[in-house]
């Protein structure tokens, strides 16, 4: 099982689009995925339009027991391949809680006992996507002790460039911290205009920055992207030629992630994803 965060300091980047760019490239590939929405705004829980559940991620967060944590989980209305742990508006408290630091640990330890609770006809997860709030609060944090890989989003503005500076930081710390065997995956630029000379001139300055690190697929700035979250449906469904291009470049992204983004004890699964990245 591969663990990704997916983070951003500065809101309104695209990191939500992000998630659900790669569940539905994940889910075309057959990826059995898991979403977990740690954002109290609940954007990937609505997109993905799950069942009702009795709890949510701020229940697991409080009591990270195997039946919470059952009960938060929902199947979602784009396929038996992508589930979610559904997102609560009242997580918000705990971001801004200050507790000791092994009240962090309390996602890692819910997300351990997920293959316990997989039927048996069912397969068991092979990514968890992990939707970050715009701030490193505990919500963050504990998505960076719980994650493999981070990934990093940006657009191609100043601000959103100080913004994934700034997590990059935050990755590095905690990975000093409390998650040695944190990695970032990288940095990938979103609602990339080709034509636009200041969004080429912010790319080459986070080039200048992170370095390899910066995705060599870019995402692309189509409408197909609002369209498709608007219908709830993931982007390889829609259908238009915009919404091709932006599932084409997920398509990539995802390779990257299962091929760089290892979990941390060998999975024999891996072997599954060699031969087609």
């Amino acid at each position: 099982m591969r663990t990704v965060a997916v983070l951003s300091l500065k809101g309104g980047v695209g990191k939500t689009t992000v998630v659900l760019g790669l569940a539905s490239a994940a889910m075309r590939r057959g990826v059995r995925t898991l979403v977990v929405d740690l954002d109290p705004q609940c954007n990937a829980t609505a997109c993905l339009e799950p069942e009702d559940t009795e709890r949510g991620i701020s229940d697991v967060l409080a009591d990270p027991r195997p039946e919470v944590l059952e009960a938060a989980l929902s199947s979602t209305s784009w396929g038996e391949e992508v589930d979610v742990l559904v997102g609560s508006e009242d997580a918000e408290s705990i971001n801004g809680h200050h507790g000791d630091d092994g009240d962090l640990e309390r996602l890692t330890t819910a997300l351990s006992t997920l293959d316990d609770l997989v039927a048996e006809d069912e397969l068991p997860y092979q990514l968890v996507l992990l939707d970050c709030p715009p701030s490193l609060g505990r919500l963050t944090r504990s998505a960076l002790v719980a994650a493999d890989r981070a990934l990093l989003v940006t657009e191609p503005t100043i601000f959103a460039v100080s913004g994934v500076q700034r997590a990059f930081e935050a990755v590095q710390a905690e990975r000093e911290s409390t998650n040695p065997d944190l990695q970032p995956l990288g940095v990938i630029v979103n609602r990339v205009r080709p034509r636009s000379h200041e969004h080429q001139f912010r790319i080459e300055e986070l080039r200048e920055i992170f370095g390899p690190l910066v995705m060599p697929v870019a995402l692309p700035d189509r409408l197909a992207v609002q369209q498709a979250q608007g219908a709830c449906l993931p982007i390889h469904g829609w259908g238009t030629p915009g919404a091709r291009e932006v599932a084409l470049a997920f398509n990539l992204l995802l390779a990257r992630t299962l091929r760089a983004g290892r979990s941390r004890a060998a999975d024999p699964a891996d072997e599954d994803f060699d031969e087609d990245d």
